[in-house]
């Protein structure tokens, strides 16, 4: 093997995965009804081991209830080798990449329209008529190297009929194996098949075939014999998957084809478990009989029904025994794969970590035209998604890319100050403004598919730019809201512990200076959102000419702090809206504040709470300041309620400790208050306290919200308080949820924020009822705890939130 292990694996590991991110990037640039799982993409992502499934064994393979048992099991059999399953299929004309259990059950047991049997040529088609199907061997392959997954285990890989010599029946499955670089778990081919004339096929159609155990001899299915050799020398077994060299061989082999740009797989045959080993003589002569009868009957000669048929006949034939080790060796075969495709991804990464990446060097040049990269060419994408509809929800923000380096656990913290710590080093998507949109997109996707999002966000025109733009494209985000620019892409690099914590870090947003409003107004006259959510990293004169124009259009603005500093850049903006609000209405304040959503944390409301009222602005001293205060009437009876409220436990569940009485302590309660006249809603994010959601209802909306009727009951952490003109005032405390693993924290928040919008999207006042605000946060809180618990700032998990 010396001519194998002189290559390297870990560079080639990089181009085969631009290589396919390319390919799926510009599928997904078509509009085609391609559909990963949250989880699978997660996992892809992650570099985490994924073992493709296919379907046909469910639609064509298997009778009820078997048909939806079998693939269930064999999902979890894959999960217990620490590999993330991906069953493929084809429901209502889109591929999917990963099944849900209610698309199992579907395929599994159709009432009405029998699902197709679907392989290379029949894609098209089914996908044409919205039809639901089954993947072959050949389509499962097909999709599985289209998503960059490496393994797929199946029963038996189709091959030459018997007779194949005359009929040119052969199989796809075989020239697939030409074409996707996976390497396809199986027990041989399929018993009824000509064994031999499909190895000596392989070998002309350059496939490799390699053994797995401690013989070169292939199996026959049900049989551990079959009394052939495979082809390929020198990758015999040890037998045992825990000692591994098997894997390396197995690595290396499709690692160095791919290297030397071969887009082959590989066959590894895995011999049927030994108890099963009796009954295969057995078998294999119902087998022969069943052949006989398809060819005295002609079933032989009918195509793709040819192999349903024959198998029940040898199911009948048996009395259920090649059933039964049919689905033995389907659970093996998931069994090997997904402790091979564990080990393969171990093998990947360790390589890949030796060797340095090489990837952020090449993405960090600047300038117009990007320089040609060895790891591939990056398009010009200015003529992306021209003809999109209006999106329901437009972010107006920052985009960047996040270089996140965080310590290994148990590094000593005091011997890493002005030194290096060891650790991880990512690169991934950031920026305030773009979380937020990814985030509200996934959740929408989930929850309220007829609704979309728009990120409006200067782009330039370097490496970074570009990796924006692939990486949203691959999301399925829009990018026609990109507004590409000379200046350097935003960066923000941080530093985070060995519990991923913020500890630090510099970002470079100095491209928001460039943001242009003759760019962006144009975008929000063309959508028209029913919501627009701007972020504090854009410009204080930008912040207010787009308070200004949405204002005067009705469209309710949220506005994301994004940090302490940048925090009072709303507050000149608030400030010119009341000046304007003042002078229209002759001194009275509008029942609708200029901010109509804003969501800080903690420390961000005590900072806008402390600019606001210092002499810079002195808003606490307005008119209009003024005005709504006094008309809020609130009195003793309020304070009364809040002090019943900050003695509540910060959690109603055991083992929480702590209660609310940071409400008055630190006088949150009272900053967020006072804030009302310019924020009509405040969400506070109060990280482990939970969230606190304090608003003014108008009393154009007060009558018809589910406030109107209700009193205070601090028990169920709510206070209610009417105006003089019939508003209605509302502190609502929702407590947090609890979080398994703490990953990193710095798209939390955003992704609290995105799925917030998206339900403020469907229903326009969903905080004004308490059932749908605490499923509206709670929605939140899911949405920001999936993403504590990711590596990437906003988790692919969000996609499937209310599944």
């Amino acid at each position: 093997m010396p001519f194998f292990r002189g290559l390297r694996p870990p560079q080639a590991f990089v181009r085969r995965n631009l290589s396919s991110f390319a390919q799926l990037r510009s599928i997904r640039a078509r509009d085609a009804p391609l559909d990963i799982h949250p989880e699978v993409e997660d996992a892809l992502a992650h570099n985490k081991p994924v073992v493709a499934l296919e379907t046909a064994l469910v639609t064509h393979g298997l009778p009820f209830p078997s048909s939806l048992e079998v693939p269930l099991a064999l999902e979890e059999i894959v999960r217990s080798t620490g590999s993330i399953p991906a069953t493929i299929g084809i429901i209502g004309g889109r591929v999917k990449v990963g099944l849900e259990r209610d698309e199992l059950e579907r395929l599994a047991d159709y009432k009405k329209v029998k699902p197709a049997k679907v392989s290379r040529r029949d894609i098209a088609a089914a996908i044409a008529l919205e039809a639901d199907g089954g993947t072959t061997c050949s389509a499962t392959m097909i999709f599985a190297a289209l998503a960059g997954i490496k393994v797929f285990a199946t029963g038996g890989l189709g091959g030459v009929h018997r007779g194949g010599e005359t009929s040119m029946d052969v199989s796809a499955d075989l020239h697939e194996l030409t074409r996707c670089p996976v390497g396809l778990v199986s027990s041989g081919v399929k018993s009824i098949l000509d064994i031999k004339r499909t190895l000596e096929y392989l070998e002309t159609l350059g496939v490799p075939v390699l053994s797995y155990g401690d013989s070169r001899e292939f199996p026959a299915f049900f049989s551990r014999h079959s009394s052939l050799e495979c082809g390929q020398p020198g990758f015999s077994s040890p037998g045992s998957v825990a000692r591994s060299p098997f894997i390396d061989d197995v690595y290396l082999n499709v690692d160095t084809q791919w290297q030397l740009g071969m887009q082959n797989g590989a066959l590894i045959a895995v011999p049927i478990p030994e108890e099963h080993e009796a009954v295969g003589e057995l078998i294999q002569k119902f087998v022969n009989q069943a052949v006989l009868e398809s060819e005295e009957n002609g079933i032989s000669k009918s195509g793709k029904d040819a192999t349903p048929w024959l198998l029940n006949r040898i199911a009948e034939l048996s009395g259920g025994l090649s059933l039964s080790s049919n689905i033995a060796l389907l659970k093996n075969t998931a069994l090997i794969g997904g402790q091979i495709a564990v080990h393969y991804q171990k093998l990947i990464n360790e390589s890949f970590h030796d060797s340095g990446d090489h990837f952020l060097s090449h993405a960090l040049s600047h300038g117009k035209k990007p320089t040609p990269s060895p790891l591939g060419h990056f398009p010009d994408h200015k003529n992306a998604d021209l003809h999109q509809p209006s999106a329901s929800v437009v972010v107006i923000g920052s985009a960047a890319v996040d270089i996140t380096a965080q310590e290994l656990p148990n590094t000593n913290a005091a011997l890493a100050v002005h030194s290096t710590a060891p650790g991880h080093i990512r690169v991934s998507l950031g920026g305030v403004g773009r979380n937020i949109a990814e985030a509200s997109h996934r959740v929408m996707q989930a929850k309220y598919p007829a609704l979309s999002s728009i990120l409006l966000a200067p782009v330039g025109y370097d490496g970074l730019g570009h990796i924006l733009v692939d990486e949203m494209t691959q999301f399925g985000m829009r990018t026609d809201g990109l507004v590409r620019t000379d200046k350097q892409t935003a960066v923000c690099n941080m530093v985070l512990d060995s519990n991923g914590t913020l500890v630090g870090g510099v970002a470079d947003m100095s491209i928001m200076e460039s943001v242009n409003l003759d760019e962006i107004i144009p975008h929000l006259q063309k959508h028209s959102p029913s919501i627009v959510a701007l972020d504090g990293n854009l410009p204080t004169t930008t912040l207010e000419a787009l308070v200004h124009h949405c204002n005067q259009r009705a469209i309710p603005v949220l506005f994301e702090p994004t940090s302490t500093i940048k925090s009072t850049t709303i507050l000149p903006a608030i400030l010119t809206a009341l000046n304007a609000q003042e002078s229209n209405d002759e001194g009275k304040a509008s029942d609708q504040a200029p901010i109509a959503y804003c969501t800080p944390n903690l420390l961000e409301l005590t900072q806008i709470y402390e600019t606001a009222q210092s002499d810079l602005f002195d808003l606490m001293n307005h008119p209009s300041w003024w005005y709504v205060i006094n008309d809020l009437n609130l009195g003793s009876a309020f304070r009364m309620d809040l002090e019943q409220l900050a003695r509540r436990p910060v959690s109603d569940h055991s083992g929480v400790k702590g209660d609310l009485n940071f409400l008055l302590e630190e006088g949150i309660a009272q900053k967020a208050v006072h804030l009302l006249p310019f924020f009509q809603h405040l969400v506070i994010k109060c990280g482990e306290q939970g969230v606190l959601i304090a608003m003014r209802i108008a009393a154009e909306d007060a009558a018809a919200s589910g406030w109107a009727k209700l009193r205070s009951n601090p028990h169920q952490r709510y206070i209610v308080a009417h105006g003089n003109h019939k508003e209605i005032v509302v502190l609502q405390h929702i407590p947090s949820l609890p979080v398994e693993s703490l990953v990193n924290v710095t798209g939390a928040g955003d992704s609290f924020v995105g799925a917030l919008l998206a339900a403020i999207a469907h229903n326009r006042n969903v905080l004004y009822h308490p059932t749908s605000l605490h499923d509206a946060v709670l929605t939140a809180q899911k949405a920001a705890t999936l993403s504590l618990q990711s590596h990437y700032a906003v988790s692919p998990l969000l996609s499937s939130l209310g599944r």
